[in-house]
């Protein structure tokens, strides 16, 4: 399984080194409805992270920049240097992000957790995208698929035209990058560079 050419351009993809942690913000485009955006990221040591997404609803990224509202539908999913899936969300809910200005919805995505030393790997995908399995050589519902299930395009629960666009920030860490699609290896080379995913969570919309 390879992740499928996500990014169009990146405005802004941030290579902090070091021990001290630090706010990192990118944004970018999907070619396609089925992309899949990863990211790499460390902590030294046990930090309190933040993922998040800014472009379903629009605001002010942790960059300062304006994000501007209409983007697609995102799920995040973590994944450890094994490859084992941590978490996967669908929507953080109203009590934790804005809601878009024209739908009304709180899309957007925003997760805080605690994590050891490490390496890990999120990723970006459109909703219903979400990951297929237990493990992220497992890809993900809609590879290979050009239109998701119901939507044609970037459209969201509802039938709200979206456009392709994301913006996404990690939040406390040492380092992060955005892995390049032609970058990012086979299923059997995963564990041996320490990019990974385990899924405790998969909430779909009525």
């Amino acid at each position: 399984m390879r992740f499928k050419p996500a990014v169009a351009m990146l405005a802004l993809a941030v290579f902090a080194t070091g021990a001290q942690a630090t706010d990192l913000s990118f944004t970018g485009n999907f070619n396609h409805d089925n992309d899949v955006q990863a990211f790499t990221f460390t902590v030294s040591s046990t930090s309190s992270v933040t993922l998040r997404s800014w472009s379903y609803a629009g605001g002010v990224n942790a960059n300062g920049d304006t994000i501007a509202r209409g983007g697609f539908d995102p799920i995040l999913g973590l994944f450890d240097s094994t490859g084992i899936k941590l978490y996967e969300q669908d929507d953080a809910g109203c009590g934790a992000v804005a809601g878009d200005a024209v739908t009304g919805r709180c899309f957007d995505v925003k997760y805080t957790t605690d994590l050891a030393a490490g390496t890990y790997t999120v990723t970006v995908q459109q909703y219903a995208n979400f990951s297929a399995g237990a493990h992220l050589s497992d890809g993900f519902d809609y590879d290979g698929v050009a239109n998701q299930n119901f939507r044609n395009g970037f459209v969201d629960v509802a039938g709200d035209k979206r456009d392709a666009r994301w913006a996404f920030d990690i939040l406390n860490v040492d380092s992060a990058v955005v892995v390049p699609p032609a970058d990012v290896p086979e299923p059997a080379s995963l564990a041996l560079l320490g990019i990974g995913a385990l899924g405790l969570l998969r909430r779909k919309r009525s």
